[in-house]
Order: C-alpha cells, then structure tokens, then sequence
C-alpha cells in the first residue's frame, strides 16, 4: 500500500536543511565506562559524491617563528588564506593524532544567515589544524574557537565529536553571519557549546543539531560561548529564561527532513547499541528506560514535538567491532527497513540513488538515508587508550567507501609512513588506481548492487573474519611485544636519570617501537587490499550472470568430474517474494504461463 509520508505543505526539498545531498555524516562516541576494553571510541564516516577516500598523515614538525599555514575549503579545494603557524605541530594520522586525539563532525547547515562570507577557516582545517595543535580534548576545544572566532568561520553549522584516551565531547557550532563596517565583519566568530560526554554514556549525530538545554553553571561537563544565548535573543531566534535555551532550536530548527535523514540514523546507532532499550537521565537526574520504539515516530519525523535523548547508556559494554557493524547499518530490523520495499528492487539493495525524493502519484516521497551509504570517502572508527603509551595506544581503524562491503584496517597512530593503497594521490575521482583501497572497494561494493542479498552476506563473512582476527586477538599480541619494547627503553631512560645524567626528552629512544607498529600497519592494510583484490575477481567468477557457483571450505571452486574448468553445478537464486509478487501485478497477462 503507497503512502504518502510528507507532512502536508511541506515545500522545502525534503533534507535540505540537513545538506544530505552533500556531505553528509554519521558519529557515533562511545566513552572509556561504555566502551569493552575501557578505551574512548569514536565513529565516522565521511560521507560525500566528490570525497575521494585516502588517509592524510602530517608527521611532527617544528616551525620557524613568523610562519604561515595555508588554508584551503575541505570540501571545494578553494583557498580561503594564511594563519599563523604554532611554534611545533603533533603528528596526526587522519582524524587522529599522536597523543590519541580524535575529532570527526557532521555538517547540519543551520540558519543560511549566519554564514561567514569572509571566513579564512573552513570546518575541516579545524579539525585538521586543532589536531596538530591540541594534547587533550579540551585544548581541542579551546583551539577551535581561538582559531574560529580569530580568522572567521567559514562554514556551516557542526557538529564535533572531540575525544581523548580520558573523555570525549560533542561540541556544536555555527557562525554569526556577515556584518562588514569599515572593511571588516563585525560579526566574525562562532557561537558554541560543547558537552562532555557521561562516562558510561554513549552519543551519535547525524548532520542534525542534537545538543538542547545546557547546564549553564558546570564548567567541568559544559563549556560554551558567553553570547551563545544573547545573540540568539538579537537575532529573534529565542525568547524566554536562559535555563530554558535550547542551541538546536535556536540555530537548527528540525523539520521532517532533518529528522528523517538525520536524526533517524542516531536513534538507529542508539537502537542497535542498547539492545532497543533506551536508558538516559531527565533534567532532575533521575535514570529513566523506555523501548527505542517509544522515539520511533520522533525518528520518522512523524512527531517533531517529541525529543531522543542526547546520550544512553547501554546495558552491555560497546566492542570496537560492534562501533564498526553500526556503521553499515540500512535500518535492518525497523520499518524504515531499505531491503523491504520494492526500491530494493528484486535483489533487496538497501541502497537508493540520489536524488533524495521523488514525486509520484499523489504527492512527495523520499529514498531513505541510512548510516551506510554509497558515497561514502573514507570512514573509521578511532580507539584512544589510556592504559598503554601513546605511542601503542592510539588506533584509527581506517577503511574507504561504502563500510557495508569495505573493512576498517589498523592504523597505529605512531605510524612513520601510510601504506600504499591509503596514500594521497593514489589516484582521485576522476582517475582509477589499480592500488588505491578506495577503487577496490569500489568495485567490490558496485560488484554487489547487482545482486545485494546473495553477494554482500559472501562479502560480509570475509569482512567479520579479518575484523575480529585483528580487533580480538591480533592487535592484542602487536601492543603486548610494542608494551615490552617500550618499558625497556623507558627502565633505562630512568636508570640514567636516576644517576643524575642527563637525558633528552623524546620520541627517539622508542624510534623501534614505531617502526613496529608502524611496520605491522603498513603490512597488514597492504596484505588485505591484496585480498581485496583477489575478492573482486571472485565475486565475478562466482556470481557471473547471475548465476551461483559452489565452493569447497577453503574456497576453491568445485569442479565436474569431467572437467577442472566446468563448475560442478550453478545455482539460481532469483528474486525476493516481494519483486515477483510486484513483476506479476504489474505485467499480468502477458508474463503468466499458460496452462
């Protein structure tokens, strides 16, 4: 039965607010009291139709007083001008650095007003520059609005996720505009809060503000611009009691589309994380669980008065391998289910070609849009780990394009060179590379539109076994023997300072514990796009034309008695009840066998 899901005079294209056709990203955080190991997790996926997916890496470096740094637009390449150079900058892998900091963000766009037309950074240069500039979470925090509210923002509104081996923090911003009196802006600057994360809490955004009411005395969990509430009083944004400010309904308004695109994949992560229970504490601190379905038709868009609390507490520790499966989530399981309605075509694709809503019959619909996606970059889940040096203890498991059919591989955030299917310009958007990560995933997941519910499960099996062998069980042995290396150079490092001889601070003493993991990195992302390639010619032996070719246990294929080159028997799946049951309706007569 069609239903028409908009909500009557609904006149803005479904999720512009949101900027889904854009880039567009999911978060999850996970703190060190939810976490399984006890370390701070934090997903991304850097979600885009032009971003090519590679791993950027600045190794440390010291800078000469008087320097400048470039700026160039994330998003568009554009150059937007100079900032000062800090005196020495961290090593960062990705969104990581070498003291395991770790920011990722989602776009939400917000008031179009406030957009800084002058702005000389961008949201991703502060997320990049603060990583080479911050030791912790909260000087990440500090160094975004000094850099933000000193060159301009230029950009839209974000979302940060913001973390360390000790705490994370979701911190939200947006501009104020453009005012120009006597050549300048006046307005230039951001307006800002950023939360700490409870421990034992978990948190998710989707490129939909999510942070409300804010504890305005609390400078331990709440940090927060000293005009967020002012200047949202000027501009007409809000009226009543500073306890009562809400940041999101101030400068992000939902609508159904920002909802159904946006919120709907953090209520899905906060679904599959909780075990469909919801456990969160209300304004009198008192601990309340519901069943996620009661915020099912807040999901949905259905009720915009309704709220989804912004941080849950699981009842069952988080794993980094459950962080990774969230992200290729399709809303499995719900009733925004993508495999359960004929766009999933005879195949059950849970994928839908942008654009993001059709008209049809009697009105508007829309394609939904899950956390996994098929334009996606790169993605990651990134691990911060207090209880190992930071030279072992930071880990970017890092994959590219669509997470349902890629892998996340581990990349030490101590690493000395970036392997080469990750390396910048090896190849781009509009040029294939045969060794580039982001092109064999490519293939492999285009490989599986085709036909998503017989190849994408072949697919999967391979990922879990990879993931688990390096999350459970290989990872473990790599920092048990780089532990060891590194208390042995540290035991000596000590024993000279216990004998009053001087001894230099650095990272040189331990230069063998980095090209370890650094080796193990390198070895082990090479080895698996290496596998990766051998999958893609696979996936076309075995499922060529549709057809299904039996293999043995380790993977051979199972040949005629007759022939080494003949398949023993092929296979037909066909299709889902739903497309022949669809197929029938619409052709009638002429496809039915006559008796």
């Amino acid at each position: 039965m069609r239903k028409t899901i908009l909500a009557a005079g609904l006149t803005l294209a479904l999720f512009a607010g949101a900027a889904v056709e854009g880039n567009t990203c999911t978060n999850v955080i996970v703190t060190k009291g939810a976490s399984a190991d006890g370390s701070v997790l934090v997903s991304y996926a850097a979600d885009s139709h032009t971003l090519f997916g590679e791993l950027y890496y600045h190794p440390a470096a010291d800078w000469p007083a008087g320097s400048t740094l470039k700026i160039y637009d994330w998003d568009s390449g554009k150059y937007l001008g100079e900032i000062d150079q800090v005196e020495h900058t961290y090593q960062t892998v990705g969104n990581m650095n070498e003291h395991q900091v770790i920011i990722t963000e989602t776009t939400w766009g917000g008031r179009p007003e406030l957009a800084d037309r002058r702005g000389r950074i961008d949201y991703g240069s502060l997320i990049y520059v603060a990583l080479q500039r911050a030791k912790t979470a909260r000087e990440a925090i500090e160094v975004i609005v000094d850099l933000a509210n000193t060159y301009g923002y230029a950009s839209e509104g974000e979302t940060f996720s913001i973390a360390d081996k000790d705490e994370a923090w979701i911190m939200e911003l947006v501009g104020k505009g453009t005012n120009i009196r006597n050549g300048v802006n006046a307005n230039k600057g951001i307006v800002w809060v950023a939360l700490r994360v409870p421990d034992g809490a978990i948190c998710a955004h989707a490129n939909q503000a999510r942070i409300g009411a804010f504890p305005l005395n609390d400078p331990d969990n709440c940090l927060y611009a000293k005009d967020v509430i002012s200047f949202a009083r000027r501009k007409g944004y809000f009226e009543g009691p500073d306890e009562e400010f809400s940041f999101k309904k101030a400068y992000c308004p939902v609508d159904f589309g920002t909802v159904r695109g946006c919120d709907a994949r953090a209520w899905s992560a906060f679904n599959i994380l909780t075990d469909g229970w919801f456990t969160y504490y209300d304004a009198d601190g008192n601990a309340v669980t519901k069943d996620a379905s009661s915020y099912l038709d807040y999901a949905m868009g259905y009720n915009l008065d309704k709220d989804m609390p912004l941080f849950v507490y699981p009842k069952k520790k988080v794993s980094v391998k459950m962080v990774a499966d969230v992200m290729r989530d399709h809303y499995e399981g719900t009733p925004m289910d993508m495999t359960q309605d004929i766009g999933a075509g005879g195949n059950a694709l849970p994928y839908r070609w942008r654009p993001m809503e059709f008209e049809a019959v009697d009105g508007k619909y829309l394609n939904e849009r899950a956390i996994a996606t098929q334009q996606t970059g790169f993605w990651m889940v990134g691990q911060a780990r207090d209880y190992v040096p930071d030279i072992v203890g930071g880990i970017l498991w890092f994959g590219t394009d669509d997470a349902a059919t890629s892998y996340v591989t581990p990349i030490y955030t101590s690493i000395t060179e970036v392997p080469e299917c990750f390396r910048v310009g090896n190849g781009d958007m509009l040029h294939y590379s045969p060794t580039s990560s982001f092109w064999i995933n490519n293939r492999v997941a285009n490989a599986c539109y085709k036909m998503y519910n017989v190849m994408a499960p072949h697919v999967r099996a391979k990922i879990d076994a990879f993931e688990v062998d390096q999350m459970e069980h290989k990872t473990h042995s790599v920092d048990s023997m780089a532990v060891v290396m590194y208390n042995e150079v540290a035991a000596k490092l000590q024993k000279k300072l216990n004998s009053g001889r001087d001894v230099m601070v650095s990272r040189k003493p331990f230069a063998h514990v980095t090209r370890y993991v650094s080796d193990y990195s390198v070895r082990t992302a090479q080895e698996q796009f290496a596998a990766w390639v051998s999958l893609e010619e696979e996936l076309l032996v075995k499922f060529i034309d549709g057809n299904v070719k039996p293999q043995d246990e380790d993977g051979s294929f199972i040949h005629s008695e007759y022939s080494e080159g003949m398949p023993v028997k092929v296979e037909w799946p066909g299709y889902t009840e739903l497309w022949k049951e669809t197929v029938a309706h619409e052709a009638g007569e002429v496809l039915k066998v006559k008796e």
